[in-house]
């Protein structure tokens, strides 16, 4: 029989090290060609990246799933939203199906792209990011950035990064083949309608939605989408800390001493029903959509026969959010908004003249008189100079603002323009020390705060409503649910 020969070895040392880089799939040097005591230090590194790169294979999928999440590893779903109680270990799970996914996908360009997103970027950091790091960092030849929270593997060039959605803005553009929204009730549900979403349409990726109740807001539209799953593309996983087993039953008795029924059935028991824990505006908006006819989210023209009024947020690397409202006999009528970030001024100012009637008002936070130091102008002169009618209103403590609006609730009606700021106000709530178990009297910053901001604003230009320290003091606990 005849021996084939060995071609590697007949046409000189550069030709077999372009065999050799073949045969590993090493990428073929567009270099001159290396000096013969060069070639044997490059087959050797070849070979050496090939192991590594088994071996890293190996290693990114050696990790333990809990039982009760092991239908997340499933491929027979799009989407998919879990509502977990509290240390169920819903983000380290997210994790670990990102890591497998990237860590398995082929080759391809563009290189695969995988995303966590928290409600902020120190959230990332502070909680996912240490089981990302921690599920890699032995994996051979893998690139580790801390400064922006991403590894990529080393075989295939696939990323997971970690981001925040605080700053929603600079997730537009990008592609993903997957993506996971941590904490979903917790982020602007701007984020994900004009920013995320978009960028899993060339590829067709996945999403998931994890978090905890806090309740009506983009998770519980999640959550109740994948329980109809009307396309067939969506999986629900519920996990309550009495049906898991994960949590010792001692741990639960405490927990549920010593928070309220309400906090309990949303951080443990998964209830939405509950509402967003510590919200100041929830009771009163459920007040008036019950009333017959609801003053929520209805029709509420503009009035020719009344002034127009607009209150603004000032956001500075923030939201800015704009309320438009009438004063029709003893009711206060909300009949436009506007809300964006990123954008200067002159864009708000634009959204106001384009309007079908005269604002006759624009009522503007306190600080809005400062002047900044790059232009010397403060943002009051600037609306000013643009023609703009401002009255800027005093210093006020924020709890006297959330008192006032309470009061004046009963005499508001909100035009169907409204959806995202009544969103927002109903997520509008206190921020809660965990440290001393108490909710504490100032708000909780959020995408909820500007519009929330705004209203309050509005009411505290409206005579009869304003307030000294004193004035609603009956009201400084009552609004805590």
């Amino acid at each position: 029989m005849t021996t084939r020969p060995d071609l590697t070895n007949a046409f000189g040392p550069h030709v077999r090290i372009a065999f050799e880089r073949s045969r590993l799939g090493v990428p073929q040097p567009f270099t001159t060609i290396p000096k013969d005591d060069e070639v044997l230090n490059e087959v050797i590194a070849a070979k050496a990246k090939a192991k590594y790169l088994r071996e890293a294979q190996k290693v990114g999928l050696e990790f333990d799933i809990r039982p009760q999440f092991k239908s997340l590893f499933d491929d027979d779903w799009r989407w998919a939203t879990v509502v977990a109680h509290r240390r169920a270990g819903k983000t380290v799970a997210a994790i670990q199906r990102l890591v497998k996914y990237a860590s398995t996908a082929p080759k391809t360009f563009p290189p695969h792209r995988y995303s966590l997103i928290s409600p902020t970027y120190t959230q990332a950091r502070d909680t996912a990011w240490q089981y990302l790091e921690a599920y890699v960092q032995n994996i051979p030849g893998m690139d580790i950035r801390v400064s922006e929270l991403s590894v990529t593997f080393p075989h295939n060039d696939a990323r997971v990064r970690l981001y925040g959605s605080d700053n929603y803005d600079s997730l537009r553009g990008g592609y993903n083949m997957g993506v996971v929204l941590d904490e979903t009730g917790d982020h602007d549900p701007r984020a994900w309608q004009e920013a995320v979403r978009p960028t899993l349409s060339d590829y067709q990726g996945w999403g998931l939605f994890i978090g905890t109740p806090r309740g009506d807001n983009l998770f519980k539209e999640m959550a109740d989408t994948a329980k109809l799953n009307e396309d067939g593309n969506w999986m629900y996983l519920e996990l309550k800390a009495s049906k898991t087993g994960i949590l010792p039953p001692e741990e639960l008795r405490d927990a549920s001493r010593q928070l309220t029924k309400n906090q309990y059935l949303a951080e443990y028991e998964c209830s939405f029903a509950a509402g967003a824990i510590g919200a100041y505006y929830a009771d009163d908006i459920a007040n008036a959509e019950a009333e017959t006819p609801s003053r929520v989210l209805t029709s509420v023209p503009y009035d020719r026969s009344a002034d127009v009024y607009c209150s603004w947020d000032l956001g500075i690397g923030d939201s800015t959010a704009l309320l438009v409202f009438q004063l029709v006999g003893k009711e206060i009528h909300f009949i436009d908004c506007m809300e964006s970030s990123g954008v200067d001024l002159g864009t708000y100012v634009d959204w106001v003249k384009a309007l079908p009637y005269r604002i006759n008002e624009h009522v503007l936070p306190h600080d809005a008189a400062a002047r900044e130091l790059q232009t010397g102008n403060s943002r009051q002169e600037f609306l000013e100079q643009r023609g703009l009618k401002c009255r800027l209103l005093p210093k006020h403590e924020i709890i006297d603002g959330i008192n006032a609006v309470r009061v004046a609730f009963p005499a508001m009606w909100f035009d169907r323009k409204l959806a995202l700021a009544i969103k927002a106000f109903r997520n509008y709530r206190a921020d809660y020390d965990t440290k001393r178990k108490v909710f504490q009297l100032r708000p909780r910053h959020d995408w909820a705060s500007n519009y929330a901001d705004s209203l309050r604003y509005a009411i505290m230009s409206i005579d009869g409503y304003k307030s000294d320290s004193d004035t609603y003091s009956d009201y400084e606990t009552d609004w805590v649910l």
